[in-house]
């Protein structure tokens, strides 16, 4: 009995450590550029290790879409810091990989004014300057799979720079505030299926967004040429492609919604001005097609209608006799036109006068 309890209790310590072990995030890299230090107990020290904390207690709210930026202090010793969650991580995972990198981060960086440092779920930075809403393709991280694929590999590095590509304008049209996060998947061949992510931090502008995941796809070459796998980590934005679906496909679809229906046109207020169909159902053009003509007519039928009854009149207007009546319309048109003569002027001592 006594040894059964003790196996028992053997195999809870043990499962109680892969839990723990695998609750670890997976470090991917870290940043030191050891170009400026602060001294230790400084005023530096003391706001950065106030940055750290607020990360780590902000990090698993529900309303900050898995990213979060806070300054500490003032200049010349103001400290600035983020983190980024993957878009496809729960709560409780972001906060998991944010502590352990606000302590692992002051280990592999010690006494660093500027430092950063990757995991798969997440990625902290601090840095004594300001660094939000800011592009910064400074820091590079390129990984790729030791493997390369055999099918069509020319065929397959334009897919996935199609893709990514594809999906990197929708991670940046997403609006403020939203995740600059989108995935999909392909098909590579009959039985396989490529998947992409791209994720920007939310602070960028869509233009901002954009230019960053243009130049972590110009690394495509450099890093993952025919590569199974692989991935460009900027400290402002990243891509990662597999043949294997290494992200939840779920809680990535929760995370970036489709794009909304397009809206119809409500219908006009009452008495607005419009260029469709009425409430009748009788379009404008309709209207004016109908309505032109009739007008042409009316006006044909008074230009005529005067014309006769001034020819009747010679002794106050004179009008030029000709063979066909069309002529005389045209002489009358063009006589609306002359200025308004005296009462006992001719048409002939008006044309004197103008010469």
């Amino acid at each position: 009995m006594d040894s059964l309890k003790l196996s028992t209790i053997l195999l809870s310590l043990l499962s109680l450590a892969i839990i723990t072990q695998a609750q670890d995030p997976t470090s991917l890299s870290q940043y030191c550029p050891q170009t400026n230090t602060f001294t230790r107990n400084s005023t530096y020290q003391a706001n950065l290790n106030l940055l750290l904390s607020s990360l780590s207690s902000n990090s698993t709210r529900n309303n900050i879409n898995g990213f979060y930026n806070v300054s500490a202090g003032k200049d010349p010793d103001e400290v600035y810091g983020m983190f980024l969650c993957r878009g496809d991580v729960s709560n409780s995972v972001c906060g998991n990989c944010v502590n352990f990198a606000a302590k692992d981060v002051l280990e592999k960086c010690p006494n660093e004014t500027v430092a950063m440092i990757w995991y798969d779920e997440c990625v902290l930075r601090y840095s004594n300057r300001n660094i939000f809403s800011t592009v910064d393709q400074d820091a590079t991280v390129l990984l790729s799979s030791p493997n390369n694929v055999t099918a069509q590999p020319e065929s397959f590095n334009k897919l996935v720079e199609t893709t990514i590509y594809d999906i990197a304008a929708r991670a940046a049209s997403a609006p403020p505030g939203a995740k600059k996060f989108a995935v999909q998947q392909v098909n590579y061949t009959g039985v396989q299926k490529l998947y992409t992510l791209v994720q920007c931090t939310p602070d960028l502008s869509t233009a901002g967004c954009s230019r960053c995941l243009e130049g972590a796809i110009s690394k495509l070459g450099n890093c993952c040429d025919r590569k199974q796998g692989g991935r460009v980590i900027f400290a402002s934005c990243n891509f990662r492609y597999e043949l294997y679906e290494f992200y939840n496909a779920t809680a990535a679809a929760e995370a970036v919604p489709p794009p909304p229906p397009v809206a119809l046109s409500p219908p006009p207020a009452s008495g607005s001005k419009t260029s469709g169909k009425g409430k009748g159902g009788v379009s404008t053009g309709l209207v004016i097609a109908i309505v032109i003509p009739v007008a042409v007519s009316l006006v044909l039928f008074f230009l005529g209608f005067c014309f006769l009854s001034r020819r009747a009149k010679n002794n106050r207007y004179y009008a030029q006799e000709n063979d066909g009546g069309a002529a005389d319309l045209a002489s009358y048109v063009s006589e609306l036109f002359l200025p308004q003569l005296h009462e006992f002027q001719t048409r002939d001592e008006y044309l004197k006068t103008k010469n």
